[in-house]
């Protein structure tokens, strides 16, 4: 018979009379994150199709190591940045774009995003065919990438990030 006994700060497996045990290093945080994101405090929010965004994001330069976004109710509206050994590259997006379905921006915000926070979400980024770009009032970001499934229903990946606080504008 197989069985498990999980404690704290560790697990036991038995298996055919064969016990594994396995000690869980935990650490207290200093300080947790609020991701409570809501509707509520979105200051502003961007829906656009994935295509354009995935091909700046092929394009962004890979030695920067933050990502500088820029919403705005006045031009240049939207802004993706990036800054690396090579210079700085910049993506604007109009709001009256083909690739741009919904624009709601109340204030202009930038904030930048480590770059390597931020990777692991390209991968719903080539699944999608839409994305909400979203802001709220403390500079969080929240991306929600809408990706078709093979049998034709809807899902929705959401991806939330804290801002870089080593930067000051």
């Amino acid at each position: 018979s197989s069985g498990i006994n999980a404690e704290y700060g560790g697990l036991i497996l038995e298996e055919g009379g064969v016990v594994t045990e396995c000690n869980i290093k935990t650490m207290d945080a200093d300080e947790i994150l609020d991701f409570n994101f809501t509707s509520l405090r979105v200051v502003n929010k961007i829906i656009m199709k994935s295509e354009c965004l995935r091909d700046t994001f092929t394009d962004l330069d890979a030695s920067s190591q933050v990502l500088e976004i820029l919403m705005s109710p006045d031009s240049p509206w939207l802004r993706l940045s990036t800054f690396g050994q090579a210079g700085s590259t910049s993506s604007e997006f109009p709001r009256d774009s083909d690739t741009v379905e919904s624009f709601e921006c109340t204030a202009t915000q930038v904030n930048r995003y480590k770059l390597t926070l931020l990777k692991p979400s390209l991968k719903a980024l080539l699944q999608s065919t839409k994305i909400s770009v979203r802001m709220d009032e403390r500079g969080f970001l929240s991306l929600q990438y809408m990706i078709r499934t093979e049998d034709g229903n809807t899902s929705f990946v959401e991806y939330l990030c804290a801002p870089d606080e080593d930067f000051e504008e």
